[in-house]
């Protein structure tokens, strides 16, 4: 008998509730455990949750490693979680560790330490992934959908800051702004005087431009995940006489961060403790917390922020949960033609004819190409790919859309690449039009010699398949590539005369030439209308030259 949807999901849920999900976060101020039961679709329930202050990061920017005294605490609240862990007879288990294990020049070494001594696998995530954890968990949370929004992190000892615009991730930026790390190169934990305030918000000012220096749209809202910004809320909520409002989705004006800024770095640790809302824990660290936010609202020009109460450790346990869901969908085809790339194509406001018919024209070029030029096999899927991917940028403006287009693809994470193949992709689809690749662009620098002349090679082509469809009628059925004495020529089919397609390459020809070292020439020869290309997926086959 076959079972319904709701059935099948049931079922999935059953057997994640049989199996429980233990997630560990070990960070510059606490080390957090969280267990829960998955319920499908990426959401879970929390069995239990335990927190321990251990501040790891402390000293560590003045000495460059993890204090010792801090490395036994943890280590100890490690044991104790672990007991915990054991308890609930969890088989699913993720422990990480983010900025003070990542920057110590003992990082390593203490989860080395962790491993023989409590028998816990440590993973040293990226400030990207914690970026993309933060994000994750947002989107679970909150409406995104056509709206172009701040996502900040803030952790004891850096703040991921992620940039999105319809769901989309267009940028993440990864700074060394923590409320730890400022504290203590401030002394910010007791009464702050007026120019020390003013240094501290001149080195956040500094680090944001060294960071985020031109971000390519002022978003409408910041969301704010991390302790800080639940603590700010629960004070505010006190101020107001609003205790128990929901926390999440809680919202505050610039103006409220900018006056609590100004109130609490005026008065010592001893008075701030007994602050309504403000946890005796948080005492020290909360003026640089609320620094940052106060800086960071100012350099993006945001003047509303919403709370957070997930972030990092929720985003964990949602990819955790969807993988043991086997939420990944499968296909067995070309990648660069998956649903999956057709939904973002289309979800980003591109024309998804035009870029289906581009990558067609671009992958019966490349394959004609191959033999005259020996291009490896394996490149014509990434310039597929890049074509399918090119018009995404659209989503945050048409005029600089292919920079977009690259930060974009990079932070999309699209089945069937891998994060290198990913931004090889990015790469071409950042030169299809406009600037040819410079070694002053830093997107193209870092590549190697063997990718930046792919990059080249497939941007090259990759221009002239945008240019024979400048129409966007998806007019030229098919492409000949004719190989001359002194160059190459296109060979175009349509029913009509092309006019604004073979104006279009004409165009963009320029690139093509000087890397490959042909002159190119154009002819066009009348057909009727038919299904475009052989070996397409979308139409009838016919023969090809």
């Amino acid at each position: 008998m076959i079972q319904s949807v709701d059935a099948v999901l049931s079922s999935a849920a059953q057997l994640q509730q049989h199996n429980p999900l233990a997630a560990i976060d070990v960070g510059t101020n606490s080390v957090r455990l969280v267990i829960a039961e998955g319920l499908g679709g990426g959401k879970y329930r929390i069995l239990d949750d335990e927190k321990e202050m251990t501040r790891l990061g402390s000293q560590l920017g003045s000495t460059g490693n993890l204090d010792p005294q801090a490395m036994e605490q943890t280590l100890s609240a490690l044991r104790r979680m672990m007991a915990i862990v054991e308890g609930y007879r969890v088989k699913t288990l993720r422990a990480i560790a983010t900025c003070a294990v990542r920057e110590a020049q003992n990082g390593l070494s203490f989860c080395q330490r962790v491993k023989e001594e409590v028998g816990l696998d440590l993973e040293i995530i990226s400030a990207r992934q914690e970026g993309k954890f933060a994000f994750q968990s947002a989107q679970q949370h909150f409406q995104l959908h056509q709206r172009e929004v701040l996502l900040a992190d803030i952790g004891g000892g850096s703040t991921e800051i992620v940039l999105s615009a319809d769901s989309m991730i267009e940028a993440i930026y990864a700074t060394s702004m923590g409320a730890v790390r400022y504290t203590e190169k401030f002394k910010t934990d007791q009464k702050v005087k007026a120019k020390t305030l003013q240094k501290l918000k001149k080195s956040i000012e500094k680090e944001l431009k060294r960071t985020a220096s031109k971000p390519p749209f002022v978003p409408q809202l910041l969301i704010g995940s991390g302790g800080t910004f639940t603590t700010i809320a629960e004070m505010i909520q006190a101020m107001k006489k609003e205790e128990g409002l929901p926390l999440r989705g809680y919202p505050i004006l610039r103006a409220e961060i900018s006056h609590l800024l100004d109130y609490l770095s005026k008065m010592s640790y001893k008075a701030r403790r007994q602050v309504p809302g403000l946890s005796t824990d948080r005492a020290d660290i909360i003026v640089a917390g609320l620094a940052i936010i106060d800086r960071m609202m100012k350099h993006f020009k945001i003047n509303r922020l919403q709370v957070h109460t997930g972030g990092v450790r929720d985003g964990l346990l949602i990819e955790m949960v969807e993988a043991l869901g086997g939420k990944q969908e499968s296909f067995q085809g070309n990648p660069a033609f998956s649903p999956a790339i057709d939904r973002f194509v289309a979800s980003c406001g591109a024309n998804l004819a035009h870029c289906r018919h581009v990558a067609r024209i671009a992958g019966e070029m490349y394959r004609q190409l191959a033999d005259r030029f020996d291009l490896p096999s394996k490149d014509r899927l990434y310039l597929e790919a890049a074509g399918m991917l090119q018009d995404v940028g659209y989503l945050i403006n048409y005029k600089s859309h292919h920079k977009h287009s690259y930060h974009l693809i990079l932070n999309s994470e699209l089945p069937g690449f891998g994060p290198s193949e990913l931004r090889l992709i990015a790469n071409i689809v950042r030169y299809h039009r406009k600037s040819f690749p410079k070694n002053k662009h830093d997107n193209y620098r870092i590549l190697s010699l063997r990718d930046k002349q792919r990059v080249q090679r497939l941007a090259a082509i990759l221009r002239l398949a945008d240019g024979l469809d400048r129409s966007h009628s998806q007019q030229v059925n098919r492409v000949w590539v004719n190989s001359l004495k002194d160059g190459i020529q296109l060979e175009l089919e349509s029913a009509m005369h092309p006019e604004v397609d073979l104006w279009g390459v004409r165009k963009r020809a320029e690139m093509f030439e000087q890397v490959f070292d042909s002159q190119l020439s154009l002819s066009w020869r009348a057909s009727a209308p038919q299904e475009p290309f052989p070996n397409s997926p979308f139409g009838q086959h016919s023969r090809s030259a």
